[in-house]
């Protein structure tokens, strides 16, 4: 950590403006900058996060002179920033200190004018010892740029300087141990400061508090106490125009070797002995060292890989497949989908597992982490309880319990202890961006990678992206857009007894006809009820004759009904719901329902069923109208 610069506020201090600076950003006309970069340090400048002595200047290919950025960038705010309203001080303030030089990252000469520009940007203020070189450009120049950036005299400005390179850092670990030396041939590690976007959630910070700051869960943080760990990263939205970068990247590299190792690091690292910035990542390298390095059989055990094919997204319109997208070949074997099982060979959490997944072109977009509790054991032993990070889109953190029901019988019912952010804290959104810039001009590398950090978490995922290597897939697309994923996911933890929890939002439950307009707190009880099923195709979810105490809904797939006699009575899609007439009849079931396509099921018990519409007897009519329609 740089000397006589401070780190991050303690325990209830509050955040202070940050280290007078020049940030000079490479790439600085690309999204990065006006998506990103630019509307972190809006919210900084709104915030009375910034120092009066601070400059941004941007070089890039473009030509444009510093009034062209200016100008260019004033029109570009107002369509990214993150607050409620605008602030036109606050970027007026900003606009004053954006500077800009052009140059191609091949001219040595670019670099003369760019470190010209920040000698007399900063001249006479105290931002003239503090200088951060953010390379927001395609990793392919990284290396180009670091050498001419030591040729122009960078590594040798006066004061403290840094860079900040932005991930993918490396395409495996061969390559990540190769940028690693190029940076290190230039730049102390002090001064190499990689960034994970991840890492300015606020949620994920969270993780870090959440465990350091309550020792209400210390003693049950460990293999002894916790059945298993989730990791789960899913997106709506398919690659979208970025096939050309997708399709030779994937989903390992694009978020689980960086964003969901980062997580996992917070959750089971060992707690620090200091907040110093290397005790920290002390904590976080060794954990990543203890994960098992997985081995070719390993790989084909417990990790599954998928690639979406055609769909639905989830407002209900036509979705392409992968290979269909531009610039995606069609025949391409990305995965677009990946499921792992690790294990983390240490004192604490050996013998239990953590799962890690994440997919594009899936039925939801969020970031959970849940913990998954053992059992307990006594009269009242029923499942473990969980405890669930929401890190995006809502930041928040969840205890699923039981409780007794109101009422003179002894019962028990699912509950749910929630604390969000949006309810408790006044904070505008940000970009994820805000604290690791204030935290870069503040020289404090907590939230950064270090070497040790990225090659570890290389070495875990390489095996992986070499086995699959090894035997393309022929199974590809395997799982249509807006669903839960490829079946084999399910079977990935199904065979330990275990399932993914998939986290229903109150949103998409109300978009169901049967639930459309059933109260807020119906629609929670609900969200605590129902549970996944995924279905192969060929199941039969419910057969003729039985006294099936359940009620579907089917939230992506087709599925059919058929009599006793083998007469097809109809078909059922998204959104459909079957199951209640049985149960408000109590009546065994007149059809077999069977699944024609691999099918995502929500699952409603009978006790539960009963019990809810017992609370709501509005929700009672609604489910008997509904059944009389389909008889």
């Amino acid at each position: 950590m740089d000397s006589g610069i401070a780190g991050p506020p303690a325990g209830g201090a509050a955040a202070t403006a940050a280290a007078p600076g020049v940030l000079a950003i490479l790439g600085a006309s690309g999204d990065l900058t006006k998506r990103l970069l630019l509307p972190a340090l809006y919210n900084l400048a709104c915030d009375g996060l910034l120092p009066d002595d601070f400059a941004v200047v941007g070089m890039a290919r473009k030509d444009l002179t510093s009034d062209a950025f200016r100008a260019q960038q004033r029109e570009e705010i107002r369509r990214f920033h993150t607050r409620r309203s605008f602030d036109t001080d606050a970027w007026d303030w900003l606009e004053a200190r954006l500077h800009y030089t052009a140059g191609e990252f091949a001219d040595p000469a670019a670099y003369t004018r760019l470190r010209d520009l920040i000698t007399t940007v900063g001249r006479g203020t105290a931002a003239a010892d503090n200088t951060l070189l953010y390379l927001a450009i395609s990793p392919e120049f990284f290396a180009t740029v670091n050498e001419a950036l030591d040729a122009a005299g960078f590594t040798r400005l006066p004061g403290r300087r840094r860079i900040i390179v932005e991930k993918p850092f490396g395409k495996d670990l061969a390559s990540a141990t190769a940028l690693n030396q190029s940076l290190l041939a230039h730049w102390r590690e002090e001064e190499i400061y990689r960034i994970d976007h991840y890492l300015g959630k606020e949620t994920v910070q969270n993780l870090f508090a959440f465990r350091l700051a309550n020792p209400l869960f210390a003693p049950l943080w460990n293999a002894a106490a916790i059945d298993h760990v989730q990791i789960s990263a899913t997106e709506t939205v398919g690659v979208e125009g970025r096939g050309q970068y997708y399709d030779k990247t994937g989903v390992v590299r694009d978020m689980l070797q960086n964003h969901l190792l980062q997580m996992l690091a917070y959750v089971c690292m060992e707690p620090p002995a200091s907040l110093d910035p290397d005790a920290v990542r002390d904590a976080k390298a060794r954990l990543l060292e203890a994960v098992r390095i997985p081995t070719a059989a390993a790989v084909r055990e417990e990790c599954i890989r998928g690639q979406y094919g055609p769909g639905r997204k989830p407002d209900g319109t036509p979705a392409p497949g992968y290979r269909e997208e531009p610039s995606v070949a069609p025949d391409s074997a990305t995965e677009t989908y990946a499921a792992l099982t690790l294990h983390v060979d240490n004192d604490r959490w050996r013998g239990m597992p953590v799962h890690l997944r994440s997919g594009k072109s899936l039925w939801k977009r969020g970031t959970e982490i849940v913990v998954q509790f053992k059992p307990g054991s006594g009269p009242l032993a029923t499942a473990g309880n969980l405890l669930v990070f929401h890190i995006q889109p809502h930041q928040g953190v969840e205890i699923r319990l039981l409780a007794k029901r109101p009422g003179p019988a002894f019962q028990l019912q699912a509950a749910g202890m929630r604390f969000d952010y949006a309810d408790t804290f006044e904070a505008s959104r940000g970009t994820g961006y805000e604290v690791l810039l204030w935290s870069a001009l503040n020289g404090d590398p907590t939230l950064f990678s270090r070497t040790d950090f990225v090659e570890a978490g290389w070495r875990i995922m390489q095996p992986v992206l070499d086995t699959w290597k090894a035997t393309p897939p022929t199974e590809f697309p395997n799982y249509p857009a807006g669903s839960w994923g490829p079946q084999a996911a399910s079977a990935l933890l199904a065979h330990s007894g275990r399932r993914w929890h998939e986290f229903l939002p109150r949103e998409v439950l109300a978009k169901n006809p049967l639930f459309a307009a059933a109260p807020p707190v119906l629609l929670n009880t609900l969200v605590l009820a129902l549970e996944p099923w995924a279905v192969p195709a060929g199941t039969a979810v419910v057969r003729a004759g039985d006294h099936d105490h359940r009620l579907f809904v089917v939230c992506h797939g087709r599925l059919e009904a058929v009599a006793p006699d083998g007469t097809v009575l109809g078909t059922l899609g998204d959104g459909d719901c079957f199951g209640e007439m049985a149960l408000l009849l109590d009546q065994p079931r007149s059809a077999t329902v069977r699944a024609l396509t691999p099918c995502d099921l929500l699952v409603l018990d009978g006790p539960d069923y009963g019990r809810i519409l017992a609370d709501f007897p509005a929700a009672e009519e609604e489910f008997r109208r509904l059944a009389a329609q389909r008889r």
